[in-house]
C-alpha cells in the first residue's frame, strides 16, 4: 500500500492477521509497519554497497509522524553521502550506553529546551529535585516502567497531589521521547505508564466576598505603611543632611505587588504571563491586553478585554512605551514573589490560597454573574472546555433550571 503518511491515516489503520506495510509517497524509503497486535513502527529503507538495509526510526506514539518524517529526510541525505546509517547508529549507541538520565538531561535535552521551549530552568529544577536523586545515575535504557510506578506510588503516599505527580511524569516521558527521536534509546520504556487518578471536578478555591475585602484592605494597608516608613526615613535623613529617598506619597503603589494582584483578579492571567507582560502587549485605545502564544502555556495567543479597574491599575502603575510592566531590580522578569505574597495573606488572614487561585477567582466571579463557560474558556486560554467545566457548578441558574423542568 502506498499513500502519504499522515496522522489521521495512521490512526485509522487497523491490525490484521499478519504485519503489513504502508509506504509513504513523498519520501522514498519511508514506510510504516502495522503488527497484528496493533503496534505501528516507522522505518526507512535504503541500500548500501548493494545490500538492502532496514533502519527502524521509532514507534508511533513515542514519536509523531512529523518527527519520523524529519528523521527519514535526514537519513535520506546521509545515504546520498554514502553513509551506512545503520552501522553509524550502532557505533553511536555503543558510545552512548554510558548516557545516564542526569547526563542526558543536563546535556543535549536542556540545550534543546532552552531554544525550543519555555522554562528550561524550571524543567531542570524538576529533574534535579524529583528524579536525579533516584534515577540520575541510571542509564537511559535501564529506566523501566516498574521503576516509575514505584516512584509514583511513593509520591502519592508522601502526600503529593496526583496532578503534581502527573506533571512530573509528563516531564520525564517527554524527555525520553526526545531520547528516542535522537536515537539515544530504542523505545520509550515509560509509554505505558498511566497517570495517577485525579478528581476531574475538584473544589475550586476562590475568595469569598469577605476574603476579597480583607485582601484589598491588606494591599492598601501595606502600601500606606511603606509610604509612612519612607517619610519617616526621609525625616531622619534630612535632619542629618543625607540625600533623601524618592517620596512615595506621590505614587499610588509602592511596589509591584498591589498592581499585580489587582490585574490578576481582573484578567485571570497566569503568574508567568504577568511576570512577562510588556507594555507593548497593552492597547489602551482598544482597552485590551494580548497574551502572545510564546508566553502562554497553551502556546496560543489570546486577547483579554480590560475593565475599568484593570485599566486604572495599569495607568496608576505608570505607562511606558515599551519594556516589562513588572521588571525586577535588574530589569529582568520577576520569578519569585513568595515572600511578599505570603506576608500579604497572613495580614489578610487568608489561608490555603495560592497565587494561581487568583485565576480561579476571576473565572468563578464570571460564572457566578452568568457568563457562559465557552467565553470563560476563551478568556482563560484553556485549550479544552473540559478544563473550564470545573466552574460549571457555580453558574447560578445552570442546574436549578434543569431540575425545574421536572415540575412541568
Amino acid at each position: 500500500m502506498k499513500t502519504k503518511l499522515t496522522t489521521s491515516l495512521i490512526n485509522s489503520l487497523k491490525p490484521r492477521e499478519r504485519p503489513y506495510e504502508v509506504w509513504d509517497t513523498d519520501i522514498k524509503g519511508f514506510y510504516l509497519v502495522v503488527t497484528p497486535k496493533g503496534t505501528k513502527n516507522y522505518y526507512f529503507f535504503y541500500r548500501h554497497e548493494g545490500a538492502k538495509r532496514k533502519f527502524r526510526i521509532g514507534r508511533d506514539g513515542n514519536i509523531t509522524v512529523a518527527q519520523a518524517r524529519d528523521t527519514a529526510k535526514r537519513r535520506a541525505g546521509e545515504v546520498t553521502d554514502e553513509v551506512d546509517i545503520h552501522a553509524e547508529r550502532k557505533k553511536r549507541r555503543s558510545k552512548g550506553k554510558a548516557h545516564t538520565l542526569k547526563s542526558f538531561i543536563e546535556g543535549p535535552y536542556i540545550e534543546w529546551r532552552e531554544v525550543h521551549r519555555k522554562r528550561a530552568s524550571g524543567t531542570l529544577h524538576t529533574f534535579e529535585k524529583h528524579f536525579f536523586p533516584i534515577f540520575g545515575n541510571t542509564k537511559l535504557k535501564d529506566i523501566t516502567a516498574w521503576n516509575l510506578e514505584k516512584w509514583k506510588t511513593a509520591q502519592i503516599k508522601a502526600g503529593n497531589k496526583p496532578t503534581t505527580v502527573n506533571r512530573y511524569i509528563a516531564e520525564l516521558k517527554s524527555a525520553l521521547s526526545k531520547a528516542v527521536e535522537w536515537e539515544e534509546i530504542e523505545d520509550n520504556p515509560l509509554r505505558k505508564v498511566k497517570p495517577a487518578k485525579i478528581d476531574h471536578s475538584p473544589n475550586v478555591r476562590y475568595l469569598s466576598n469577605d476574603e476579597e475585602t480583607r485582601l484589598r484592605q491588606a494591599l492598601t494597608g501595606r502600601d500606606k505603611k511603606t509610604k509612612v516608613e519612607r517619610a519617616n526615613a526621609n525625616k531622619w535623613r534630612e535632619a542629618r543632611g543625607y540625600t533623601l529617598y524618592p517620596d512615595l506619597f506621590s505614587q499610588t503603589y509602592t511596589d509591584h505587588l498591589t498592581p499585580m494582584v489587582l490585574l490578576s483578579i481582573n484578567t485571570g492571567m497566569r503568574r508567568g504571563e504577568v511576570f512577562h507582560l510588556c507594555w507593548e502587549d497593552i492597547n489602551f485605545s482598544t482597552e485590551t491586553l494580548t497574551i502572545h502564544g510564546g508566553k502562554a502555556k497553551s502556546g496560543h495567543t489570546r486577547h483579554i478585554p480590560l475593565n475599568n479597574e484593570a485599566l486604572t491599575t495599569l495607568e496608576n502603575w505608570g505607562k511606558k512605551p515599551k519594556g516589562l510592566v513588572f521588571p525586577n531590580k535588574d530589569g529582568n522578569p520577576l520569578d519569585n514573589i513568595k515572600s511578599s505574597w505570603g506576608t500579604l495573606l497572613k495580614e489578610a488572614n487568608i489561608k490555603d490560597f495560592r497565587w494561581h487561585d487568583l485565576r480561579h477567582h476571576f473565572a468563578s466571579r464570571l460564572v457566578m454573574v452568568g457568563v457562559d463557560l465557552n467565553t470563560v474558556r476563551e478568556l482563560l486560554g484553556h485549550s479544552d472546555i473540559k478544563t473550564t467545566l470545573r466552574y460549571a457548578h457555580l453558574a447560578p441558574e445552570h442546574k436549578a433550571e434543569a431540575v425545574k423542568l421536572l415540575d412541568r
